[in-house]
């Protein structure tokens, strides 16, 4: 469209508040702005000339022109937001953020379950979040758990189910950690108060939860039940463990949005720090591209919005560097020159500047780089040093982990381009080896990997990598030659601990330089799949710690574990227990029984040492 063909429409552009659309010829979605007249910001586009190439190649583009006329500022700026967050359109801010993000869910249910989930579904159950981290909302389950008694089975606990008796307590009842609500053993009312202070928790308002503890501490004490009131000291010392934790300023700075920018060419970073009741509760950082030379206050002001509602934040005062233009109505925008807010800033900015030297290290190390070669880079040094006949574009490497013979796992990460594919990283459970035995446990893995890869007649790697030097490399190539898969790709063995690579029947290994490229990327590649092995292997021994590990012991029966269980809580504390100890809680048969499997070596009583319990 030329400047003379948008005169003759430019009178039927209204004057009022609005958001405007620009579309190609072809009808694609080019551009979406917001203004608060839509008259003179679009006529802007047309009465002068750019000097940034993309705005002239826009306007250049533009076949026609739609526009929405809205009641405020503000319901331009939030339809702009949605629109380019639905459409994406080409010359808009694109924030590079696709992540699905986790939230803790409260089901719509009789006794509602409450656990994590990535997937909202409108069936009327509460979901709060969303959370940027797994880790964060793993580590407040693991409060609320402790804290809180709910249940955590997928009975339908419904009340016609609960009245005909249908279902039993389990072992988390008789450990405390659930009141019964199967049996009918707890109110309805009872467990909403418990959902309540869930909430509380979530939302980091820890007063009400320490005052109700606390009361009924107190409580416990004038009945004279001591040991009910020991079990909520330890609950009201925990959550202030917790709270301690994680404050970073003081309580009087209240809920609050922080957000920091950098810019770099045509890209922005910003940092978004989310503070409820002077408790950082989340932090995200985003990444832009900048598409028409927009300034520091759009890009800001574009992810403020974007990140604000996508973390459906409600805080009435945001922080920020400088000034922006928010219309966001009751809503507050400082820029700090001291005290705690400009401390909340100065945090803010650390995580911005760190998140863009880690961005670009791993653009280094993961082979991320603009062009081709950049990416291959790596992967030609470490063809040239191994002496590989091919190009190792894809590199699997294998792991084996176990606990004393039991549970044991083995994962596999894969590597294409030098860049991690996480979606093609398999873990395996050892079917056909018993106790102890990581050679047969490698040789089993990898047969069923690759028999899995031919029989699907997917492509094969490059590069096999054993984690475990020698006698691991020899049980593999047997799988190897089984499938007849000598010369179709190479396979190494990287010894544990003194990162040296050796290749099948060479009798002396290859010791790479220690700040080369190729090996950083093969320990990249190796802490990789240790990393997804013990994440496997904790998941599986935390669901069977509970039932197997006591009760393999032979002479011990399930009352006798649940006995143990109910007083100490772990396994982990039990190990630490001497054989006295034992004795008074289970007597002297059993109890040197106990002893005696998880102290094999000495069979002494005493209490076990870190070296001695160590997972």
């Amino acid at each position: 469209m030329t400047a003379a063909e948008f005169q003759q429409i430019s009178h039927t552009i209204p004057l009022q508040p609005g958001i405007y659309k620009y579309y190609s010829e072809a009808g694609e979605l080019l551009y979406v702005g917001k203004a608060k007249s839509l008259r003179k910001r679009v006529s802007s586009y047309f009465v002068k000339n750019h000097d940034n190439y993309k705005t002239r190649k826009l306007v250049e583009n533009i076949h026609h022109i739609e526009f929405t006329i809205v009641g405020s500022e503000q319901d331009a700026f939030l339809l702009e937001n949605s629109l380019i967050k639905q459409f994406q359109p080409k010359f808009n801010i694109n924030l590079k953020d696709d992540k699905t993000y986790p939230y803790i869910v409260i089901k719509h249910e009789s006794y509602p379950r409450v656990f994590l989930t990535r997937n909202v579904i409108k069936d009327g159950s509460e979901y709060l979040g969303p959370f940027t981290s797994v880790g964060r909302v793993r580590e407040l389950l693991e409060v609320i758990r402790y804290n809180i008694p709910l249940r955590t089975c997928n009975l339908n606990l419904s009340p016609q189910n609960v009245a005909k008796g249908k279902y039993k307590v389990c072992l988390e009842y008789h450990l405390g950690n659930c009141k019964g609500p199967c049996e009918g053993l707890q109110t309805e009312e009872d467990y909403r108060e418990g959902l309540q202070q869930v909430k509380n928790i979530l939302r980091g308002n820890l007063s009400p939860v320490l005052q109700l503890f606390r009361t009924q501490m107190q409580e416990h004490a004038m009945n004279m039940e001591f040991e009910k009131a020991e079990i909520v000291r330890k609950k009201i010392e925990s959550l202030q463990a917790y709270q301690s934790k994680s404050t970073i300023v003081g309580t009087r700075v209240g809920n609050v949005d922080v957000f920091s920018i950098i810019s770099e060419g045509n890209y922005a970073y910003v940092n978004y720090l989310r503070v409820l009741n002077g408790t950082i509760a989340d932090t995200k950082t985003v990444t832009l591209e900048k598409k028409l030379e927009e300034d520091d206050t759009e890009v800001l002001t574009y992810a403020v919005g974007y990140l604000r509602d996508a973390f459906q934040s409600l805080a009435r005062e945001i922080i920020v560097p400088l000034e922006i233009e928010y219309p966001e109505e009751h809503v507050t925008i400082s820029v700090p020159k001291g005290g705690d807010k400009k401390k909340l800033l100065e945090l803010s900015e650390k995580n911005v500047n760190y998140f863009k030297e880690e961005l670009y290290r791993k653009k280094i190390l993961h082979l991320e780089g603009k062009s081709d070669m950049e990416k291959k880079k790596v992967l030609y040094q470490l063809q040239a040093d191994l002496e590989l006949q091919e190009l190792p574009l894809h590199i699997e490497c294998f792991d084996n982990s176990n606990f004393q013979g039991a549970y044991p796992v083995s994962a596999c990460v894969v590597f294409k381009d030098g860049v991690a594919s996480k979606k093609d990283y398999r873990h395996f459970n050892i079917k056909t080896v018993q106790g102890i035995n990581d050679f047969a446990s490698m040789k089993e893995v990898v047969y069923r990997r690759y028999s899995r890869l031919l029989a699907e007649q997917q492509p094969l790697p490059q590069l096999v990598i054993i984690d475990g030097g020698k006698g691991q490399l020899g049980s593999a190539m047997e799988s190897i030659r089984a499938l007849d898969l000598i010369g179709s790709m190479t396979v190494v063995g990287l010894a544990k601990n003194e990162e040296e690579i050796f290749f099948p029947g060479d009798k002396d290994s290859i010791k790479l330089p220690y700040d080369s490229e190729s090996l950083k990327l093969i320990r990249r590649v190796r802490d990789e799949v240790h990393r997804f092995g013990i994440t496997f292997h904790r998941q599986k021994r935390s669901k069977g710690t509970f039932k197997n590990e006591l009760e393999a012991i032979k002479g011990i029966g399930e009352n006798t574990a649940t006995q143990l269980l109910k007083t100490f809580r772990s396994v982990a504390k039990i190990k630490l227990l001497s054989e006295d100890d034992l004795v008074k809680e289970i007597g002297a048969a059993k109890a040197r029984l106990v002893y005696t499997h998880f102290h094999p070596a000495t069979g002494e009583t005493g209490p076990v040492t870190d070296a001695d319990s160590n997972n």
